[in-house]
């Protein structure tokens, strides 16, 4: 009796790119520090990423802001309506300029939270000719999706995703 064994070769994958600098998406979008909750979604959901960095004004960045940390927010932070009236004052109905509310206006409680206020304040990151083996390797220590990419003065110039690691690999 003959027994063939057939050993399925699989091909090894090889990362076909030198640096970060390679692999990364230049000029990300990013978040002003001082954004506000409105405008940090409205940025998020427009350009269709699950996160970004928070910068300051010197183009730094300073921490990143995902959906996650917008759903967190939004849990930790209940709003409450107030019972609504069952009269209203002339007064309440006009703006502070004097002008009269149209029918079926409703007013909006702000959140007012800023993007430094929700972000996780920690920011990964390499320089443009750190080798993209090590790139791989600490997205996988850090357990994180993204790298950010900075020059020698600290600012942002590129972000490295999980996505762009993954378009470099060939077999």
């Amino acid at each position: 009796m003959n027994i063939t064994l057939r050993a399925e070769v699989v091909p090894s994958l090889v990362l076909a790119a030198e640096t970060a600098e390679e692999l990364m998406t230049p000029n990300p979008v990013s978040v002003r520090d001082n954004a506000t909750i409105q405008e940090a979604v409205a940025l998020l959901i427009d350009k269709g990423i699950s996160a970004a960095p928070v910068i300051d004004r010197a183009g730094r960045p300073v921490g990143v802001l995902s959906r996650s940390d917008i759903l967190v927010h939004g849990r930790e932070k209940p709003v409450y309506l107030s019972p609504a009236p069952e009269y209203f004052h002339r007064a309440d109905l006009t703006t502070a300029e004097g002008e009269t509310l149209p029918e079926g206006f409703e007013v909006e409680r702000v959140d007012r939270t800023r993007a430094d206020e929700m972000m996780t304040p920690v920011v990964f990151s390499v320089t443009p000719h750190t080798p993209a083996a090590k790139v791989v390797e600490d997205m996988l220590a850090l357990k994180v999706h993204r790298l950010f990419v900075v020059d020698p003065a600290g600012v942002l110039v590129g972000v490295i995703s999980a996505l762009d690691v993954l378009r470099y690999l060939r077999p």
